[in-house]
């Protein structure tokens, strides 16, 4: 899994300023001034997680075209034959990100290993994410403009249909508001892409990028492990919650939180009055806990945030638990009536409606 910068992890150094460091135990970054494959120079580091560095490059190949290359070494106290598998998963997993060709998306350019550690290569995104965007209107007293998030969410949205319509399907799930950049131009990209991994679920395949995402933008069905469970739906709830969090300036409550607590999701004209009901009932139409009760597809979300789409009403019996108790002895009831609750999510989920 790439755990790639935002702006919180963002640890960029200015360049020339010091030519590596290490950073807990063996990862140690590249010089700045290094050139990986006799083409990329490092510029400096741009990002950094639990499994490598992300590093904007210069491609001596294509003077001026600047690059993001990523990082990757697997746990070396790993079996080797546990390795091998990993790098043999990991070029599968580049060959499918560099056949993705979408203007919302960076374009994946080259992949390849040097030593213990594999790199991929990718468009570099300059501009700010919307975390950055959401800050400056939070401290300035106002609301990011409707129409403009609106817009936003229309390439979202669509960049999201093309990756559920590849063959397998993508998943990216870890959609939030620092992994979507807006360039100089007024476009928005979708990044932080991982690599991505093929799993079976019954008879279909999908294809998942790596990762859990993060707490407040993922769905109940992405805490396991499992990840057998996590479709397009998944997306759509990550996708709702990001639109959340631009059009009120307040993130959501967690879905673990809101399972407990369903009152903790405020909804979203009680922060921002100046919303339409119809934009506030899509997206907690795609917030919905259940993945049954959320839009089945990106463009069934998008029909309904920006035009007559229908919104069905949540069904009975996947309706959300009763307020928090506020006795001990109310909450032994209501903690039995939860996990009785949950156990019907988890047999709806297999069964089907």
């Amino acid at each position: 899994m790439f755990l790639v910068y935002n702006r919180e992890e963002r640890i960029g150094s200015p360049r020339g300023e010091r030519d590596a460091f290490s950073v807990g135990g063996d990862l140690m970054a590249l010089h700045v001034g290094h050139t990986l494959r006799q083409r990329y120079l490092v510029k400096e580091i741009i990002g950094q997680g639990g499994m490598g560095f992300v590093y904007l490059a210069e491609d001596l190949r294509l003077r001026g075209r600047l690059c993001a290359v990523k990082s990757v070494r697997h746990d070396p106290t790993l079996p080797e034959e546990a390795i091998r598998e990993l790098r043999a998963q990991f070029r599968r997993e580049a060959q499918v990100l560099a056949r993705l060709d979408h203007p919302n998306l960076p374009k994946v350019s080259d992949f390849f290993s040097e030593g213990p550690i594999d790199y991929l290569v990718m468009d570099y995104v300059p501009g700010q994410d919307l975390s950055m965007l959401i800050a400056a209107a939070r401290q300035e007293g106002r609301f990011l403009a409707l129409e403009q998030v609106l817009e936003w969410a229309r390439q979202l949205g669509d960049a999201l249909s093309y990756l559920h319509g590849q063959q397998p399907p993508i998943v990216h799930r870890d959609i939030k508001p620092s992994n979507i950049k807006l360039t100089p131009e007024g476009r928005i990209k979708l990044v932080d892409f991982g690599l991505v991994k093929e799993m079976n679920t019954g008879d279909a395949t999908i294809t998942v990028i790596q990762g859990k995402g993060s707490a407040l933008y993922t769905p109940l069905e992405q805490y396991g492990e499992d990840a057998g469970h996590t479709d397009a739906r998944s997306d759509i709830y990550a996708f709702a919650a990001t639109l959340y969090h631009l059009l009120t300036n307040e993130p959501p409550p967690s879905a673990r939180e809101r399972f407990l607590r369903p009152r903790a999701l405020r909804s979203l004209r009680q922060i921002n009055p100046s919303l339409p009901v119809r934009v506030e009932e899509a997206v907690l139409w795609g917030m919905r806990l259940h993945p049954d009760e959320r839009p089945p597809t990106v463009e069934a979300f998008l029909q309904a945030l920006l035009g007559p789409g229908p919104i069905p009403p949540p069904h009975a019996r996947m309706a959300e638990p009763p307020p928090f108790p506020a006795t001990p002895a109310d909450g032994v009831l209501v903690g039995l009536t939860i996990a009785a609750m949950l156990t019907g999510l988890v047999l709806t989920w297999w069964m089907g409606p």
